[in-house]
This record gives C-alpha cells, sequence and structure tokens, in this order.
C-alpha cells in the first residue's frame, strides 16, 4: 500500500485535525501554520528540496533538532519559542503516527525530541514617565503615527496580548456609557475590556478617521488588511527608540509588545 504523501498529511492536519476535530482557535492556527512556514523555508535552504518534493522521512529528528537551533541561534528566538515550534511540530507527528503507522519509528524519535529548560525572567515594566515618553513619540501629523498613538494607548490600558489587538474588528469597539472593546483571548474565550474616558474619546478619533467597515480591522496596515505580530513589534520598537531621546531611563529596558501589556497590570494608567 502506498503512504499518504508528506503533502496529503500536513493538508489533512490542518484541515482535518485542528480544524474539524480539535477545532482550534484562529491564533492557535497561526501559531502552527507560521511553525511550519518556517520549517519548509529552513529545510528548502539546507536541503534544497521544496516544499512540493519533500517527504515525511526528510523530517527527522536530527533535522528537527538543526531547525530548532536555527531558530534559536540565527533568528534570535527566545527558548519559550522554540518550545512552542516543537510543540506544533510534536501535535503533527502525533496525527502522523494514528494516520500512517509506516512512520511510527520516524514518529517515536520525533516525539521523543524534549522541550528546552530555561528559566523565567522577571517581566519588566514601565514607570509612568516612561509610558507618557512612549506615547508622545508617533507624529500625530502622519496617519500612521497617528494609527500607533492609538493602538499604543489602548494596548498599554486594556493589557490586550498582540493577537487581541490586531485581532480586534471595528464592530469590537463600544464607545459612549460603558465604553469597552470585546475580544476573543486564549481558549476561545470572549470578554469584554472597559476604556477609559481618555482612551475611548482617542479611539473614537481614530475610528472616526479610519472610517472601516463593521469587519474591517481597528488597526490596519498601510495595504489596508490587519497588522501582523512582527509589524506591532516594529511598531513598538520604533517609538520606543524615539522616546529613549526624552526618557533616557528606557534604553536600559528590552521593552515588547508583551513588556507593554503588563503596565495595566502594575499601574493605573
Amino acid at each position: 500500500m502506498i503512504s499518504a504523501s508528506f503533502q496529503s498529511l500536513l493538508h489533512s492536519f490542518f484541515l482535518d485535525r485542528l480544524l474539524r476535530q480539535r477545532q482550534v482557535s484562529t491564533h492557535t492556527m497561526a501559531g502552527y501554520r507560521d511553525t511550519f512556514r518556517l520549517l519548509l523555508q529552513f529545510a528548502a535552504k539546507r536541503l534544497d528540496i521544496a516544499p512540493s518534493d519533500l517527504k515525511t522521512e526528510d523530517l527527522n529528528a536530527p533535522f528537527i533538532g538543526e531547525f530548532l537551533d536555527h531558530i534559536e541561534k540565527e533568528r534570535g528566538n527566545s527558548a519559550r519559542t522554540r518550545n512552542a515550534r516543537l510543540s506544533a511540530i510534536h501535535s503533527f507527528f502525533r496525527y502522523v503516527a494514528l494516520a500512517e503507522p509506516a512512520h511510527a519509528l520516524l514518529c517515536q524519535r520525533v516525539l521523543a525530541m524534549p522541550s528546552k529548560r530555561h528559566e523565567r525572567k522577571p517581566i519588566a515594566f514601565l514607570d509612568r514617565a516612561e509610558i507618557e515618553a512612549l506615547l508622545a513619540a508617533p507624529d500625530l501629523a502622519s496617519w500612521t503615527g497617528r494609527r500607533d498613538r492609538t493602538l499604543l494607548a489602548v494596548g498599554l490600558q486594556t493589557g490586550l496580548r498582540v493577537s487581541e489587538l490586531i485581532g480586534l474588528r471595528c464592530q469590537d469597539v463600544v464607545l459612549g456609557t460603558g465604553a469597552h472593546v470585546r475580544c476573543e483571548g486564549k481558549g476561545r474565550k470572549h470578554r469584554c475590556t472597559p476604556l477609559r474616558q481618555e482612551v475611548a474619546s482617542q479611539l473614537e478619533g481614530w475610528l472616526r478617521e479610519r472610517n472601516g467597515q463593521p469587519t474591517d480591522p481597528v488597526f490596519r496596515s498601510i495595504r489596508r488588511g490587519p497588522l501582523s505580530r512582527d509589524a506591532v513589534e516594529r511598531i513598538v520598537t520604533k517609538h520606543v527608540t524615539t522616546a529613549e531621546q526624552n526618557c533616557p531611563s528606557l534604553q536600559q529596558k528590552k521593552v515588547t509588545p508583551h513588556v507593554l501589556r503588563h503596565y495595566v497590570a502594575s499601574r493605573t494608567m
């Protein structure tokens, strides 16, 4: 009997296993997609094999190990990100072990690869002066500057994750009395987060300028689509660099979107 190809297994894994059986969230699906996008790109360069020609047996444990080293050493990803990528790969090979028993030994060896232990570093936080400098950094004379200022203000006040921020649609923003934003978080849990008056006013002005349809993203890119995670990271890095000129203490801190969302937990904005 002819075994299913890697391409058909991957297709079935996403559509049958993840979507139909497990009904994973869009955030989880995006994480798995990014893992295999990076893996296929790495295979194309390291093995000189196009994704359309790749075989399941090409993805053996030594190769997966090289891929994990690559994302840590060359892409600069943390051990936590490395472990998330390995978790997605493990999930795929658990599926392959059931769908194609002929690959049982290969799957066993990949599934035996352990996660990397890492120390949890204390989460940095920003003080009031640093937050004010960051919010003052975007150039309000430009469209992107007004977008960035609103995005930063909403992120800081609500503590939303990056995935939740970029997933916000215009219809998710409720203004007026009891202003709040609705979002879908981890585990497909829906919640409403109140908006302070000054942030609600700023968001109202941005939505008026943005003039989008109910299902359009609140924070769109210049290409009119939703912002990506990488785009949000670049936005934060850009404005932190500008803010450092007026607030030197920011130079001593590694400011990421994850750091910003913890501001609401430690201070009153």
